[in-house]
């Protein structure tokens, strides 16, 4: 197996939907599901914050998650827990920066995807030196969703990251919706990951349909 090129990982970006058990009011699997439908590329199981699961339920739940990724070919990318990501054979792991040693989880999880959030930029050079496939850049909006974010960027911060020759595959993460998507996208990401657009909205195909829209307009 080979690392995954940088061209394929840009496309996957596109739609990039971030959910746990406890960022929806309904089935996370059904809403998934939904998602999909509506466009979604790329999925990251995220289990955090009070009443997230642990164990056995985090992982039965994960698995459930995996086998519909598996079923309709979205990779399907772990939060942090690399232990959980090698048992439920992920797709790749996302880690943030006080996450984890990128070259000891590159070491651990040998050429599955590694996404690294990068705040600035030492951390995003540090990064694609260690071995990251895509940066998660952000927060690009105020979220709610964290409680432990970085300041704000805005949407400029990635141009200016590409400006000082980031050139890999740049995620934008953080308050992004279907009002703000076009913004994001003129600022130079290859990609939008969103958590409550989709997983709160009243209908998720819609939902990811509107934010897929972006790309063809």
């Amino acid at each position: 197996m080979a690392r995954i090129d940088s061209s394929v990982m840009r496309d996957l970006l596109k739609v990039y939907f971030i959910s746990g058990s406890t960022n929806v009011s309904t089935d996370l699997s059904h809403v998934l599901k939904q998602a999909i439908d509506g466009g979604v590329t790329i999925f990251q199981y995220r289990e955090k914050g009070e009443e997230a699961l642990t164990g056995e339920e985090k992982e039965r739940l994960g698995k459930e998650l995996k086998d519909i990724c598996q079923t309709r070919n979205i990779p399907f990318i772990v939060n942090d827990d690399i232990d959980l990501a090698l048992k439920l054979d992920a797709d790749g792991v996302h880690i943030g920066q006080d996450d984890g040693n990128v070259p000891e989880v590159r070491k651990k999880i040998g050429d599955r995807i590694l996404g690294v959030s990068a705040h600035n930029i030492d951390e995003a050079n540090n990064a694609l030196r260690d071995g990251a496939d895509y940066l998660g850049v952000g927060p690009v909006y105020a979220t709610s969703t964290k409680q432990d974010t970085e300041k704000v960027c805005g949407p400029h911060f990635i141009a200016e990251l590409r400006e000082k020759g980031i050139d890999a595959p740049i995620v934008a993460i953080g308050g992004i919706n279907q009002a703000n998507a076009a913004k994001v996208v003129r600022g130079k990401a290859d990609g939008l990951s969103v958590i409550t657009a989709i997983s709160k909205a009243e209908d998720p195909t819609v939902a990811t349909a509107e934010l897929a829209s972006v790309w063809t307009r």
